[in-house]
């Protein structure tokens, strides 16, 4: 038998503990074929040899959390990532609106609550450049949204609206609607835009798809199908993409939760799933997002938020979904084979959707049904130990762990120094035995794992070197790349994935240089060379 691609001449990385390095890779059909040190015995005529020149090959990465759709479509809108400057937000707000003046609305994403004063901006900063079209603009963590005053005008918001029960409108002194909504309060504005069509959503789905393989990316987890909460649906772009083929990447999707329903809804996620389960797509997960996010107050914490002073607030964030009727949800749908992915981001959250799996468990007995929390910013210390025992994995997005301005001017001081340092606690995670998966929540941030790896390792961003924020929650470069690799893939059920040995798919990465050989506070500046999907070649840098 004879391989039709070999790889040769650098480290194999194979994140297999069985056996960690090699130097050759031969691949036939899609899988891997074999992997040691000399395979020239399996060199045909028709084999083709790839010359590593000292490079490393690594499997595929896998992120577990990442709005792929949606970070594609809003690649074509206007773009305010990569900067905090407001008067860069404007410039491109303004170039943006200025190019396309047919648009009925503008619309785009990517602004920091750190430029602006408390985190809010002000639809008066909008209204200067753009008076006469509404514009609703998204922040970085897609939880709050920037309006100006045609928007609110459309969306009939004045004091006199009341918040939404799961959202803030942000108010002047006296009330009025100051251009800042908060988590549901989105909604009241955000249905009101005309719906992405569905040709713009295939066109995000293959922008993504062509970005994130040349990050190394062979597979994701999408975490919003069939979502009800005003954003549009990518999951009839994904089964186009399945049915013609065009599909490269191994999709998870999970369809949404919706908070405002009950197990009445589980029949018709039943359906849905046996509806997207399509060659490369599968949809055996539910989304269910129970708190929001710390910069605004809403998510979920056992302890009231502290106000400007370090006083305590009346406020302790949201629970979306009734802790209460939380377990019976999750209990029904873990007897019915499905995976459920929390959002959790607060310390209440984690512990309300820990308390549901720990009920399942116990009703249902443990099923192979990989549940998994995401984001873990806040962790009570009581609860690390549960990950291990409930069977949980930590879903980690690591690019969050590091100290910049949302971080330490909008967080830090309002949950208190000694809740502070039980965020993104990774190294005790770890420590207690938790499975760690890793994804990015693109596009909320970067997508790019090497510099969610990099941050993993170091808890510091990429090409600063700053303080280290809570340094004993670091990781080892092996246990980082594991959990963008194996770890990912297991909460993917891609069990023959994530690692480099025989009969596993042939989903690999050529990296530049090999990651254990370069100082940690460089790991960030590795590059992907090359990534191929089951064998077939789908990235190639420089070309």
């Amino acid at each position: 038998m004879t391989a039709d691609l070999i790889f040769t001449g650098g480290p194999v990385l194979t994140v297999d503990p069985a056996r960690s390095r090699a130097t050759a890779l031969a691949v036939r059909d899609g899988r891997i074929l074999a992997v040691g040190h000399d395979l020239s015995e399996l060199r045909g005529p028709k084999t083709e040899v790839v010359d590593l020149r000292g490079r490393a090959l690594i499997p595929g990465f896998q992120d577990a959390h990442i709005h792929a759709v949606f970070g594609g479509v809003e690649m074509g809108q206007c773009d305010l990532t990569g900067t905090t400057d407001l008067d860069e937000y404007l410039r491109r707000i303004d170039s943006y609106a200025r190019s396309n003046p047919d648009l009925e609305w503008i619309t785009g994403s990517g602004w920091s609550m750190e430029s602006f004063p408390g985190g809010v901006p002000t639809a008066e900063l909008l209204d200067r450049i753009v008076p006469d079209r509404p514009v609703y603009l998204t922040n970085r963590d897609h939880h709050g949204a920037w309006v100006n005053s045609p928007a609110l005008r459309r969306a009939e918001i004045t004091r006199d609206t009341t918040d939404p029960a799961d959202g803030v409108i942000n108010r002047d002194a006296d009330g009025n609607p100051v251009g800042a909504l908060q988590e549901g309060a989105v909604s009241l504005v955000n249905r009101l835009i005309p719906e992405s069509t569905p040709a713009e959503l295939v066109a995000g789905l293959r922008r993504a798809q062509t970005l994130l393989h040349s990050l190394g990316i062979t597979g994701w987890q999408d975490a919003m199908l069939r979502g009800t909460n005003g954003y549009p649906d990518p999951a009839d772009a994904y089964l186009k993409a399945a049915d013609e083929g065009w599909l490269t990447a191994s999709v998870t999707g999970s369809l949404w939760w919706d908070r405002d329903s009950g197990a009445e809804q589980i029949p018709g996620l039943v359906e849905q799933r046996a509806l997207l389960t399509v060659g490369r797509l599968t949809c055996s997960t539910i989304k269910i997002m129970q708190d929001g996010v710390a910069e605004n107050f809403t998510a979920a914490m056992t302890a009231p938020y502290l106000d400007g002073c370090g006083c305590p607030t009346p406020n302790s964030g949201l629970s979306f979904v009734d802790p209460a009727l939380l377990p019976g949800y999750v209990t029904e749908l873990d007897a019915l084979g499905f995976q459920v992915h929390f959002h959790a981001l607060g310390d209440r959250a984690v512990r309300e959707a820990l308390d549901a799996i720990e009920t399942a468990r116990t009703r249902n007995g443990f099923k192979d049904t990989r549940h998994h929390l995401a984001h873990l910013q806040v962790v009570h210390p009581d609860d690390i130990a549960r990950f291990r025992r409930l069977g949980a994995t930590a879903n980690m997005q690591p690019l969050w762990a590091a100290h910049e301005p949302q971080m330490d001017e909008l967080t830090i001081p309002f949950l208190g120094a000694e809740r502070a340092a039980w965020q993104y606690p990774f190294g005790d995670l770890l420590r207690a035995g938790a499975t760690l998966a890793a994804g990015s929540d693109w596009p909320v941030s970067s997508p790019n794992p090497i510099e969610g790896i990099h941050v993993a390792v170091n808890r510091t961003v990429p090409g600063e070197n700053g303080k280290v924020f809570y340094p004993e929650q670091r990781l080892d470069l092996g246990t980082a790349l594991a959990a963008y690799t194996a770890g990912s893939a297991y909460v993917n059920h891609r069990d023959d994935s994530g690692s480099l040995r025989a009969g596993n798919v042939a989903d690999l990465v050529v990296l530049d240089r090999d990651p254990f050989e370069v100082p940690s506070a460089e790991i960030g500046a590795l590059k992907v060379e090359a990534t191929y999907v089951a064998g077939t070649h789908v990235y190639q840098a420089g070309s």
